[in-house]
């Protein structure tokens, strides 16, 4: 017998894959598991819609604010400064501040400025409205995907689908409860505003229309616990959620409910610093998705960019909240366009018809490679079960998703390893044939062989990356699951039976009967 590190390999790989596969084999609770997908295990199906043109409204809102602050930081003075979904308008009073009030416009790229005297009008260019849609869409996709994970779901797939939908798909949601909450996270805006009440109309907030507050630069909005308690705010936020930093659930040192507590970022803390430095007795409203949470009165300059948003929620709805927040508010809000539940049982029948493939396709290749090819051929099924342990102990590693596709991913691996083989086997056959010693005929055949087996396999690895690369959550699965069963067949195949063959070289030069050990009888 002779013993090289081709063996040690085989070994070393055999014990590895079979370790790590058990967990995911058998359902147990320790070590490192595959992820069933939502074909396998059921789970939740949407398709989304993304309204594009609330982002845009969003944007326009964004840059008024920005005007704003800058307005006031270079002392510059405007009148009828007013905002709707398309446009910005102010009046400029000193005419020697119109160069600067340029500039200021200027800093922010593909803007449309009309002016006519000491009246400006600011408006977004087709260019700027483009990006504003398609960043709103990628954008989306982030922030969902971001959310789930956030939330706890196990790999879910998040992906764009045709120009401005999204494919979200949750494996193992159940039950109707997480359904619904996993459908409230998704489609939440998260939209944080800090928004100064008008002292000079608060008292009209039940008398005024929605039309008479715009004339004055305002907006009415409702209180989240009572929607009879109205609010009238400055139409133009002091900042937004888009310089939040951080979200997490606290408690209330006064009744000990759950509250948000939320940080801004150095430019959010700075504009908060100086609002409320210079509005010292005002009221300032903490509106999230466009209902007013809570409307404190400023005592005092507040540094630090900190703040608390408190609603009665129950811990639960905190938690959401704050993830909501915390992974980014939905630049344009999305609708359920298609909702479908798929239950277990469906996933269920298909690991069970998955398995019988597997399982019909294993049995008539280890009958085929042990009558043909001998024990040649018994060495390569020991090979292909080896692979196939290691092909689950590496997918169990990283975490990977397997899903339908998937599943035919191994069946498929299971032929293209033992592929391997047989290429390595005919080639020891014709350096028989030509009368070759067995030692060489071995050797020989396995360096014949090799670039064969490297070509093919190169090409479906490349093939692989590519459907990784630009196909979806499912083909991403059958991509995964061919690439590593490529890869481990590489090693199984090739340095395993090799392996093999060195350690029984002994008894097949002594028998030399070549029919029993390779099918094949030498004349």
């Amino acid at each position: 017998m002779q013993i090289t590190y081709r063996l040690y390999v085989l070994i070393f790989v055999s014990i590895f894959g079979i370790f790590l596969s058990i967990p995911s084999l058998f359902s147990l609770n320790w070590g490192a598991k595959i992820n069933l997908g939502l074909d396998l295990q059921g789970g939740l199906h949407m398709l989304l819609g993304v309204q594009t043109q609330e982002a845009l409204k969003s944007k326009v809102k964004s840059i008024a604010s920005s005007f704003n602050y800058s307005f006031d930081k270079e002392k510059i003075v405007i009148n009828n400064f007013k905002s709707d979904d398309e446009s910005i308008s102010f009046e400029v009073l000193d005419e020697n501040d119109y160069a600067k009030v340029k500039e200021i416009i200027n800093e922010i790229k593909d803007l449309q400025i009309e002016q006519n005297a000491s009246f400006f009008k600011i408006t977004l260019s087709e260019k700027l409205k483009n990006e504003t849609s398609k960043f709103a869409i990628e954008q989306a996709v982030e922030t969902i995907r971001n959310r789930l994970d956030l939330f706890g779901l196990s790999e879910p797939t998040v992906a764009k689908q045709g120009e401005d939908n999204i494919l979200v798909e949750i494996p193992g949601v159940k039950s109707a409860e997480d359904e619904q909450r996993a459908k409230d996270l998704i489609a939440k805006a998260a939209h944080l505003q800090l928004m100064e009440v008008d002292k000079n109309k608060a008292d009209q907030a039940n008398t005024l229309t929605n039309a008479q507050a715009a004339k004055f630069g305002d907006i009415i909005l409702p209180d989240v616990k009572d929607s009879n308690i109205k609010y009238v705010l400055k139409d133009i936020p002091v900042l937004d959620g888009s310089m939040l930093v951080d979200a997490k659930v606290g408690f209330s040192q006064q009744n000990n409910q759950p509250v948000i507590n939320f940080t801004l970022n150095a430019q959010g803390a700075k504009i908060f610093a100086d609002f409320t430095a210079k509005k010292i007795g005002y009221q300032l409203a903490i509106v999230l998705d466009g209902k007013v949470y809570s409307a404190p009165r400023i005592n005092e300059r507040i540094g630090g960019g900190s703040g608390q948003i408190s609603g009665n929620f129950t811990v639960e709805e905190a938690h959401d909240l704050a993830i909501a927040l915390r992974s980014g508010a939905l630049l344009a809000p999305v609708k359920v366009l298609e909702k479908r539940s798929v239950g277990p049982s469906l996933g269920a029948d298909s690991i069970k018809q998955s398995l019988s493939a597997l399982i019909g396709v294993f049995v008539m290749i280890v009958l085929f490679m042990g009558f043909y090819y001998g024990i040649s051929g018994i060495f390569a099924n020991i090979a292909l079960i080896s692979n196939i342990f290691l092909l689950i102990s590496i997918m169990a590693l990283f975490g990977a998703t397997l899903t339908l596709p998937g599943m035919a991913g191994i069946v498929l691996t299971v032929g293209m390893a033992v592929d391997a083989n047989v290429i390595i086997n005919e080639r020891i056959r014709e350096m028989i044939r030509d009368g070759h010693s067995l030692k060489d005929a071995i050797n020989d055949g396995y360096k014949n062989a090799m670039s064969a087996i490297l070509d093919s396999n190169l090409t479906t690895l490349i093939t692989s990356a590519a459907l990784y690369a630009y196909g979806t959550g499912a083909i991403k699965g059958f991509a995964v699951t061919m690439s590593i069963g490529i890869v481990a067949s590489m090693i199984t195949a090739i340095i395993g039976t090799h392996a093999l063959f060195d350690l029984f070289l002994g008894k097949i030069q002594s028998s030399n009967n070549t029919k029993l050990w390779f099918g094949y009888r030498r004349n």
